[in-house]
């Protein structure tokens, strides 16, 4: 079998394997590259593993006329920029020691042991620079029957990074079969070792969650997450069950990891999941509307784009669609300007007294559904 696609037809790309080729070594994409080209999906990042070292590739790479980057040297991977893509060059490698968060790594070179150490069958498959698919592993019906699978033992695998735990549930909503369930031993073994996760970073963790949120239907991913326990370890207090209706509701839309958290419900995830300023902002502001009584346009006026959001969870944490013409008014309220202004207000009312009777006017304003003239108002 063999893989193709633009992505691996760049000459730049296939200039650098063909340097690598040429001073002895092996070049081969691996990896996520592979597996989505396998699937017919989009490739992303191009990863490549090879038998030449870390400081083997540099020389070769620059004296091809290529930028090198020492993103992870320490752990094998130099990054080479040709053509404008970001190459992931890594040194075959196996385990040395492991603690659940990092690795200790020895290079080597036999393609086997940097196999085996790799999460999922479907991620151990590698391809020439021409598209022939090496399987050392025997990963291939796996990721053709689109079954998720650790290599090897679950529990060993999960025990040398227990982001992995997440992984395999993230892995599963986006290249798993759901009609299928997901694999009894690697789910037994993510319940078993749940308590792991409590020693990764929220950083780690919110990358994870968010990529899981944002797949076509992360539903019975989460299921799963809630029947092993995990799902209360990253979010104490989430509930799953409203986030198929919610992918329901959705119809043609793109996905939304924060819509998708907001029917979650639980704890605030801000620390828990290291979310940016911004993504703390806006969902609390999703998260707050959810429980406030305004009406679709009241809610475009003052929440623009994230009115969306609050419909459609709305709608699912109560089981059912939302009014007719929701869209039309959501936008009636983001093009509309509340009528009073300050100066409509003074000289009569001054600093707070005048901040109080635009706010009290304005939820008037709000509970008319944005239908109250300035006349109305200041009646």
């Amino acid at each position: 079998m063999k893989v193709s696609g633009s992505w691996m037809a760049h000459p730049a790309t296939q200039g650098v394997c063909a340097a690598l080729v040429a001073a002895g070594y092996r070049a081969l994409f691996v990896g996520g590259c592979v597996r989505n080209a396998l699937l017919n999906v989009p490739v992303a990042d191009v990863d490549i593993a090879t038998d030449a070292l870390p400081e083997t590739v540099s020389t070769i790479a620059e004296n091809a006329g290529y930028k090198v980057l020492p993103t992870g040297i320490d752990h094998g991977t130099v990054t080479v920029v040709a053509g404008g893509i970001a190459h992931e060059v890594t040194t075959f490698r196996r385990d040395v020691e492991t603690d659940g968060r990092r690795a200790v790594v020895a290079f080597s070179t036999r393609i086997e042991e940097d196999a085996m150490r790799r999460d999922f069958t479907m991620n151990a498959l590698y391809a020439e620079a021409d598209g022939t698919v090496i399987d050392p592993l025997g990963g291939l019906p796996d990721l053709l029957a689109r079954r998720l699978r650790f290599v090897g033992q679950a529990e060993a695998r999960i025990r040398e990074d227990y982001l992995r735990i997440l992984r395999f549930f993230r892995f599963h909503a986006w290249y798993g079969d759901a009609s299928e369930g997901i694999d009894p031993e690697g789910l037994a073994a993510c319940a078993a070792l749940s308590a792991g996760i409590e020693t990764l970073s929220p950083e780690r963790v919110g990358a994870e969650m968010r990529k899981l949120l944002a797949a076509p239907d992360p539903g019975p991913s989460l299921a799963a997450m809630a029947q092993a326990g995990v799902l209360a370890r990253v979010l104490p207090g989430a509930e799953a069950r409203a986030v198929p209706v919610l992918v329901h509701l959705e119809a043609a839309r793109p996905p939304h990891w924060l819509r998708r958290l907001a029917v979650l419900g639980g704890e605030d995830p801000t620390d828990l999941w290291r979310l940016s300023r911004a993504e703390s902002r806006d969902f609390g502001k999703v998260r707050d509307a959810l429980h406030e009584d305004l009406s679709p346009a009241a809610l475009g006026w003052k929440l623009g784009s994230l009115a969306e959001h609050v419909m459609l969870a709305r709608a699912a944490m109560i089981g059912m669609a939302p009014p007719g013409g929701w869209e039309q008014e959501v936008a009636r309220g983001q093009s509309a300007v509340f009528p009073v202004t300050a100066a409509d207000l003074m000289p009569g009312l001054q600093g707070p007294a005048l901040g109080a009777r635009l706010k009290a006017l304005e939820a008037q304003w709000l509970q008319s559904n944005l239908r109250a003239t300035k006349e109305t108002l200041l009646g």
